[in-house]
């Protein structure tokens, strides 16, 4: 039986903000709980994160195989596409507040 069409509920929206810095993951998040108010939730597993809303929250990809920065900020809502830029904005202009240089890959801009 096939598996019926995925309502919009069941989407994903992702922004990806890349940080051009050389930081871990866990300090990376470790980052992002402080700017957001927040704390890592599930950290020890293999998909920490940290809420950024009710139904926004930010993971952190790190580069494969000991590659350098850039390491990717995903930022996921269950809600709408205009709700992860929404959040992914606030995060952005967070993590710049305190130092970090993070541009949206999609535009190339810093």
């Amino acid at each position: 039986m096939a598996s019926p069409d995925p309502t919009a509920e069941d989407l994903l929206h992702v922004v990806t903000l890349v940080v051009d810095l050389p930081v871990g993951k866990l300090d990376a998040l470790d980052v992002i709980a402080f700017v957001a108010d927040g704390e890592v939730v599930g950290a020890g597993t293999a998909t920490p994160r940290v809420p950024l809303g009710a139904s926004s929250w930010a993971e952190v990809e790190i580069p494969r195989f000991g590659d350098p920065p850039p390491l990717a900020v995903d930022v996921f809502s269950t809600a709408t596409f205009a709700d992860a830029q929404w959040a992914a904005g606030r995060l952005r202009a967070a993590l710049e507040g305190v130092g970090w240089t993070v541009r949206d890959p999609r535009s190339g801009e810093v």
